[in-house]
């Protein structure tokens, strides 16, 4: 599974986003690989689910086709780990 965490630039918050999907992905014993992009970039690669900002949440939900999942605080466990909960619920699994 492909997670891409998604920051305009590609660099500095979804630096922070992505190194906490790590520990989240880690913790839940889930098979994930985390990438962080700028948005361009994130229209253009495939990915089981997108993580973002609630700004760039419409641009690139209207652009990919799996689901995009809005994230607050970058830095917060539970939010994130509350956000990929939610797509393994989506797919029907919880690994």
């Amino acid at each position: 599974m492909k997670f891409l965490a998604v920051c305009g630039f590609g660099v500095g918050s979804s630096m922070v986003l992505k190194m906490t999907l790590d520990k989240v992905v880690k913790e839940m014993g889930i098979d994930a690989t985390v990438e962080n992009t700028d948005i361009a970039t994130a229209k253009a690669t495939d990915a089981d689910a997108y993580f973002t900002s609630q700004e760039l949440l419409p641009d690139l939900k209207s652009s990919v086709k799996n689901p995009v999942y809005p994230v607050k605080k970058y830095m917060d466990k539970e939010e994130v780990g509350n956000q990929v909960k939610s797509y393994l619920e989506s797919v029907g699994g919880d690994k």
